[in-house]
């Protein structure tokens, strides 16, 4: 623990203490050390604090703190000057890239250390000079996303990557703030939009001078507007806009509205924008929209909430500006993310596990993929509740809410915990013998035998062997696939390989069921079952294969789950059926079996809870359940009474009849205890108007959106609304309607019951339920 010169004690947190050790023992064995911390955790106080240790044990020598914008210079100043270290003392130099680049010369004495600070920028010409003029001085890279959009890696510049926590892990053990996700829905007009953006830059991404003509129009602005509106209304946050006649018109917009928006980007003038960040930091701005100024290193903790308008394939660009939100102030519930251009669906939420070391190495770029999560931290709007209603024909949906967050990242920390080998596999080359080998963390689990590794994935690597032949090999260095001689093997998603031979040429290989194609497939997803579509056939992932025309109509496809099952209407079927009139009054179909890879199967029926009978090939019958794979029941020529498919499918009918049964008791007890604590949840909702309708809310959250025409004040669970003129009913706090609208007038009482008036002096008393 520091004291610095006004008293006040710094303390490292436990994480960046952990951090910093790791820092130092790295350097051990390795000069050039990069860190990776997400933002908002404290990097600039952690590298303060490796600067104050290594100054206080060699005090005569200095150290460089390389930033790529003048605004990270100062605040990196300020951050070390808290430890007693102040610029006027000329051992710490905080400069930018840009005026060292012009100063070269000027500069006479070497430092003992340089810190890059969002070392991700690293890559620029502009940095390359530092390691040419000081290959012996330590190096320390800081950066919340070691990633690049052309799968650059850093490994030219860095010889280790140290990572922290997740930002699923800062969330849970309370370091960051929890927060709620809106995103597009994939059918709506913006999503449209974004699909059509198919001009790309220089570095990759989005072509700006096309999203802008794109999407720099009124009614997308409307939307935007709309979006803060409804999510959002009278709190801080910030707008990231696509260029600066956006964020003008974005802010131009917001403040013809009622709300306090300022544009601010690179044109604005220094001090004047120094003067709006200072006013935004006071409260006196309440929005500000900028280009590509506030991504990194803007330190506001109160922001209440960041609405994304500008889409990237970035996945540093849209971790870094989700992460101006995410850090804790007083008084600061949760932030509100408003997600306009569909980045949740090319990136999964900001919670997503990340591959750093795998971007580290460029074995993987930091890039999105439309229409495509890939994480563990998949959250679909169909799981929100009642209570978690929006607007009718709203463009967005809620795929996280604040309040279910800490419980939904602890249950999937326990299913990653629970999943073996889930840590990444590395590769390492002995520096005596030239060769290569594979290792989890600091554990080697293959010895160097390799020429070269291609690429790794899930715990496999692509590799060239001794001889100069190519295969898969797992984690122990057992080899799964041999190939000939070829140039390059590399993974693709889907567990799909593509294999280069010495002309060039491609071909790809199922890792699944072994298939070779000429071409790249598509993978068609139904359901929990992929198959691989090539030149109009859908083939299946099996290795005794199945194919279908891709044309095939609905009517001959069925996604049952686990289970994918192909209709043939002109065949009766070809194995024994649950229901024997099946036998000859039905039809033939195939099905194929979620995470089955050996082959497809015959559909014999399927039993009153879900579960199926299927027949394989050797006329072997098995019960398959979701979740519990496939259980061996009876076959064609049985050996025992037990494997009697007439003996077996009634025994199990019964079975399945009372676990279907005891399955719908237990679901209904639960959808009533739901909604019981649901209900209590919303105890104190209250009516609120927009418009000319009326909604109920609770603090900022809309329970029930404004659709009423008038709304009385709720008595206990119940809240009586008027639908047309003088047409009264009866809904719940979570807007289920109990009793339709056809009423001249209702009065709730306290007992649960409520008086109907249904002309005057006539009226019924009905039990609410």
């Amino acid at each position: 623990m520091f004291k610095n010169k006004l008293g006040k004690e710094l303390s490292l947190r436990d994480y960046q203490k952990n951090i910093k050790r790791r820092v130092f023992d790295a350097w051990r064995n390795h000069a050039y050390v990069m860190v990776q911390m997400p933002t908002g955790t404290g990097k600039t106080h952690l590298l303060a604090s490796v600067i104050y240790d290594l100054l206080s044990a060699e005090p005569e020598q200095c150290v460089w703190i390389i930033a790529h914008r003048r605004e990270l210079v100062e605040q990196i100043e300020n951050t070390v000057a808290l430890y007693g270290i102040r610029k006027e003392d000329g051992r710490v130099r905080a400069m930018s890239i840009q005026w060292l680049s012009r100063h070269w010369n000027d500069i006479h004495n070497a430092p003992a250390l340089i810190v890059i600070d969002e070392a991700h920028h690293a890559l620029a010409e502009s940095y390359k000079e530092l390691w040419a003029r000081y290959p012996h001085t330590k190096k320390l890279g800081m950066t919340a996303t070691p990633c690049r959009l052309n799968r650059k890696g850093f490994t030219d510049l860095f010889d280790t990557l140290v990572t922290s926590d997740s930002i699923a892990d800062f969330i849970s053990e309370g370091w960051l703030s929890v927060f709620d996700y809106a995103s597009i829905k994939p059918d709506s007009d913006d999503q449209k939009l974004i699909d059509s953006l198919s001009k790309r830059s220089w570095d990759g991404d989005f072509q700006i001078k096309e999203m802008n003509a794109v999407l720099n129009k009124r009614p997308t602005i409307e939307r935007l507007y709309e979006s803060v509106k409804h999510y959002a209304d009278g709190k801080k946050g910030i707008v990231y806009a696509i260029s600066i006649g956006h964020a003008r018109n974005i802010a131009s917009y917001y403040s013809e509205h009622g709300m306090n928006a300022v544009a601010i980007d690179s044109k604005t003038p220094a001090s004047r924008r120094k003067q709006v960040v200072e006013d935004f930091k006071q409260g006196r701005i309440q929005i500000l929209v900028n280009v590509d100024v506030f991504s990194e290193g803007f330190d506001c903790p109160d922001i209440e909430f960041v609405q994304m308008a500008r889409p990237t394939l970035s996945l540093a660009k849209y971790l870094q500006q989700v992460g101006r939100g995410l850090r804790k102030s007083k008084g600061k519930e949760y932030c509100m993310l408003i997600d306009n251009v569909g980045l949740y669906r090319m990136f999964g939420l900001p919670i997503a596990n990340r591959d750093w070391q795998a971007m580290f190495e460029g074995r993987l770029a930091g890039k999105g993929h439309t229409h495509c999560i890939e994480t563990g931290y998949y959250c679909a709007a169909g799981n929100l509740t009642a209570n978690d209603t929006i607007r009718p024909n709203d463009t967005l949906e809620l795929v996280m809410t604040h309040d279910r967050l800490p419980n939904y990242l602890a249950c999937v920390k326990d299913s990653l915990e629970n999943r073996p080998n889930h840590e990444t596999l590395n590769v390492f080359k002995d520096r005596t013998s030239g060769l290569y080998g594979l290792k989890h963390g600091n554990k080697i689990t293959a010895l160097p035998q390799y020429v070269s590794v291609f690429d790794t994935d899930d715990g496999f690597a692509a590799v060239r062997f001794k001889n100069w032949s190519v295969g898969i090999v797992n984690e122990t260095g057992e080899i799964k696939m041999q190939l000939g001689r070829f140039k390059k093997l590399k993974f693709l998603k889907d567990k799909l390989l593509v294999v280069t031979d010495n002309r060039g040429k491609m071909s790809y290989i199922d890792l699944r069921s072994g298939k070779s194609y000429k071409q790249r497939p598509k993978v068609k997803i139904f359901g929990k079952v992929q198959m691989l579509e090539v030149d109009g056939i859908c083939y299946s992932r099996t290795k005794i294969l199945y194919k279908k025309e891709s044309n095939m109509s609905l009517q001959q496809v069925c996604q049952h789950g686990f289970c994918l099952r192909f209709y043939d209407f002109l065949t009766i079927p070809q194995c024994r059926q649950v229901d024997k009139e099946n036998d000859t009054s039905g039809y033939d179909s195939v099905c194929l079996l979620a995470d089955d890879y050996e082959t497809y199967y015959h559909f014999c029926g399927m039993l009153p809870d879900g579960s199926i009978i299927v027949e394989d090939h050797e006329g072997k019958y098995y019960l398959v359940k979701e979740g519990e794979g496939k259980q061996y029941i009876a076959r064609e020529k049985p050996q025992t009474e037990e494997e009697n498919f007439d003996v077996v499918i009634p025994r199990l009918k019964a079975e399945a009849t009372q676990r279907a049964s005891q399955r719908k008791n237990i679901e209904k007890q639960e959808k009533i205890q739901r909604r019981k604590e649901r209900l209590n949840r919303i105890q104190h909702a209250e009516p609120f108007k927009s418009g000319l309708k009326w909604g109920l809310k609770q603090g900022d959250k809309v329970i029930v959106p404004p659709v009423y025409r008038n709304l009385q004040t709720p008595v206990g669970n119940y809240c009586a609304f008027e639908g047309n003129p003088r047409q009264w009913g009866v809904i719940m706090l979570d807007g289920k309607v109990v009793v339709e609208a056809r009423y001249i007038n209702v009065e709730i009482k306290e007992n649960g019951t409520a008086r109907l008036t249904i002309i005057p002096g006539k009226t019924k008393t009905v039990k609410l339920q």
